[in-house]
């Protein structure tokens, strides 16, 4: 009698066989929707990060575009401006643009050899605001109205509810692209429990005669597709989260662009899809089995 420890001799082989060629479509396919999940969920993050930092920079500045009244210079005029603002309370740092730059700005919009020398361009003046106790644009108009200075103020907050609107609409995409990705999900998994139901209907039928019940033989089911389903979402995690570590290096540290700012922390993002996609599957898989086994006569 050979005394070697044989594990087959104390574990039997399971009932459904763990490595399956059918299975790899499934499996290529829950990989694929967990890195499109994880993509997007980094993309998500990055955006809005990228939202909220833009938003701080317009909140915290102010434009002044400043008009000569009469025989006043641009740049008397814009002088004046600047004297009517900077003692202003929630007011920092005021600095006038010079013609050369105010021209710059105009450039691409009218052409850079368009702009007669004599044409009497306003003159901008830039406004740093107290970020604990910012002025507003009606204390900017105040001051300037006092002076006698013909100016416009543009506090950026129209800018700032079109990036706040931005924001919302990228996080209810992601949203609504993270749960149909989840119906996909749920889909393919009711549909590969069905297929594997039908394909294997000897092994079923073979243990129903062994007396096994429809639960036992649901459950069979149910924590193949849940392993299957963890095992190819953990791949597609990784994978995503690869592939931004990738843009994030690509971008000097910043991610794809300067717009997309991708941390590293982002990369932990994907980390709950293989758990989430094994619930779905397993909770999908069972109740497709039971209904299915239900409809064997």
């Amino acid at each position: 009698m050979n005394g070697a420890f044989d594990p087959k001799r104390w574990w039997p082989a399971p009932l459904l066989p763990l490595g399956d060629a059918r299975d790899l479509t499934l499996l290529f396919v829950v990989a694929a929707l967990s890195f499109l999940a994880g993509l997007a969920a980094i993309a998500a993050l990055a955006s809005e990060r990228a939202a909220v930092g833009w938003r701080s920079e317009l909140a915290g500045s102010a434009t002044i575009i400043v008009r000569a009244q009469g025989a006043e210079t641009p740049d008397a005029a814009a002088l004046r401006a600047v004297v009517a603002v900077s003692g202003l309370r929630g007011v920092g740092e005021v600095r006038a643009l010079e013609k050369a730059k105010a021209d710059q700005l105009l450039a691409p919009w009218i052409g850079a050899d368009a702009l007669p020398s004599d044409l009497p361009v306003p003159r901008l003046v830039t406004v740093e605001l107290d970020p604990k106790t910012p002025a507003t644009g009606a204390d900017l108009d105040r001051a300037l109205s006092a002076a006698g200075v013909d100016a416009t103020v543009d506090d950026h907050s129209r800018w700032s509810a079109e990036i706040m609107r931005a924001g919302v609409i990228e996080r209810n995409v992601a949203l609504g692209l993270f749960a149909l990705l989840l119906a996909i999900l749920g889909a393919v998994i009711s549909f590969a429990t069905r297929q594997g139901l039908a394909a294997r209907r000897e092994i079923v039928d073979a243990l129903h005669l062994s007396g096994a019940t429809d639960g036992f033989i649901a459950r069979l089911f149910q924590a193949r597709f849940a392993r299957s389903a963890a095992q190819a979402g953990l791949a597609g995690a990784l994978l995503a989260a690869a592939m931004a570590a990738a843009l994030k290096l690509t971008g000097a540290g910043q991610g794809l662009t300067a717009l997309l700012p991708i941390a590293w922390r982002d990369l932990a993002a994907p980390a709950p899809f293989p758990v989430l996609g094994a619930l779905i599957a397993a909770v999908v898989a069972r109740t497709t089995a039971t209904a299915a086994l239900k409809e064997v006569p």
